[in-house]
């Protein structure tokens, strides 16, 4: 991997779209992106700005598998995992090598999008937040940003690392200084997305994936190691107490999130390349699900790898959001298997809605496959497993006060029964 950078993940793609005349950042540019859904999206102008943007960046599962030049889930996952459990730290690089300061700060001269009618204003979707704790401990996250004026964002922000680290400086008294990348290598913000424990810093988990070649030079009094690969990086910090009304905004559901008291970000100094790109990801496209996903597809693997000998994939379905619904496929060895993949993975995504185990032989990714599979091999009286007033996803419109209903299913063939009684015919 030569560079980590979105412009050369760019010139790795054949079927993107450019769209030469200009568009307008409210409602209009969301329209075309979403016809354009399956391959990035390119505007060379956007109203009311100079800089070009993009996307659909991470625009297919197979892209993503092909950056690793992997051939299976179990293969991409154990990358992952392995860089994970192994970060590898940034080496030095200085910021003016790559990058111009701008004279002036007008965030409203971004072409930032108003996706949808009722978004609470214009969102920054692809912004990656950098910030530490003043111990030695970093974080990067992507968190959605609402442009408030020309240098400042209300930034929803949900109880994880970020929200431990402004704890810590509210009870200081002081604002948090954070570091903002705007329009990033897939793999970079693939890494953002994943929830590692406390301490373990995304940035370093993306340079261990991407074999060690990512440059960092390290921005504000907290020393924030800031990887040099980035189209824009924007220094600022969040204020310990000013907050300001955020929503209503699309989730990863597709519905409507409400309308929140957020902190307040703002922005000090903006760094561009040259011909910089601007980022942006469809609240509830393919793009937003895959990113949310796909790391916890990684963290079910894993789990429930400790409970079954053999699992072949996970799948967090299109039709849940990429986010409420699982398929796990499982080379089943004992009675019960199913029902602790069931378990291993709502422990896992504690998000997770419904899950529906099978047998490899089933094709995680077809639906018709997974009905397929729950009509000729699941019992409800002995199969179905359902938990009552659990904690669950606050995304989902029918929980109340955070509880909800779960229910596992498992669609895997009885082991006391012939085998071949379950199979499809073929003709070869």
């Amino acid at each position: 991997m030569v560079s980590l950078s979105l412009r050369e993940f760019l010139n790795t793609v054949k079927n993107y779209v450019t769209y030469d005349k200009e568009v307008s950042w409210n409602l209009e540019a969301t329209k075309i992106i979403v016809e354009n859904e399956g391959r990035p999206v390119l505007f060379k102008r956007i109203s009311s700005s100079q800089y070009p943007l993009v996307a659909n960046v991470l625009y297919s599962r197979k892209a993503l598998y092909d950056l690793l030049d992997a051939r299976s889930d179990e293969e991409v996952y154990l990358k992952f995992l392995k860089a994970l459990s192994k970060p590898r730290k940034l080496s030095n690089g200085t910021i003016y090598s790559s990058y111009t300061k701008l004279k002036h700060v007008d965030m409203s001269s971004m072409p930032i999008l108003k996706f949808y009618p009722e978004d609470g204003g214009r969102y920054v979707t692809s912004a990656i937040v950098l910030a530490g704790d003043g111990e030695g401990n970093f974080n990067a996250s992507v968190h959605r940003l609402m442009l408030v004026n020309k240098n400042k964002f209300a930034i929803r922000i949900v109880p994880r690392h970020l929200y431990s680290m402004l704890i810590k400086f509210k009870k200081l008294g002081k604002n948090m200084p954070v570091v903002v990348l705007i329009g990033t290598h897939p793999l970079i913000m693939l890494s953002s997305a994943f929830s590692p424990p406390y301490g373990v810093y995304e940035i370093e988990v993306a340079n261990s994936v991407s074999g060690g070649i990512i440059k960092a030079d390290y921005l504000t009094e907290l020393n924030i190691p800031t990887p040099l690969v980035s189209e824009m990086i924007w220094v600022g910090e969040i204020s310990a107490f000013e907050t300001h009304s955020e929503g209503p905004f699309v989730d990863i559901l597709g519905t409507y999130d409400i309308i929140r008291e957020q902190p307040v970000l703002h922005v000090k100094e903006v760094w561009v390349r040259e011909e910089a790109i601007f980022q942006e990801i469809l609240p509830g496209g393919i793009e937003h699900k895959l990113l949310m996903g796909f790391p916890r597809e990684v963290a079910i693997w894993d789990a429930v790898r400790k409970v079954v000998p053999k699992v072949k994939s996970i799948r967090l379905t299109p039709g849940g959001a990429g986010w409420l619904h699982a398929v796990i496929s499982i080379e089943k060895q004992t009675e019960g298997d199913g029902k602790n993949a069931i378990l291993a993975a709502f422990a896992a995504h504690p998000s997770l809605k419904h899950v529906v185990v099978v047998d490899t032989d089933i094709d995680v990714d077809r639906v018709e496959d997974v009905e397929w599979a729950i009509a000729t091999r699941f019992r409800a009286d002995r199969d179905l497993i359902v938990i009552e007033n659990i904690k669950g996803s606050t995304l989902d419109p029918v929980s109340e006060n955070g509880l909800t209903a779960k229910m596992g299913l498992d669609a895997t063939i009885p082991l006391s029964k012939l085998k071949k009684l379950f199979e499809k015919a073929r003709l070869d």
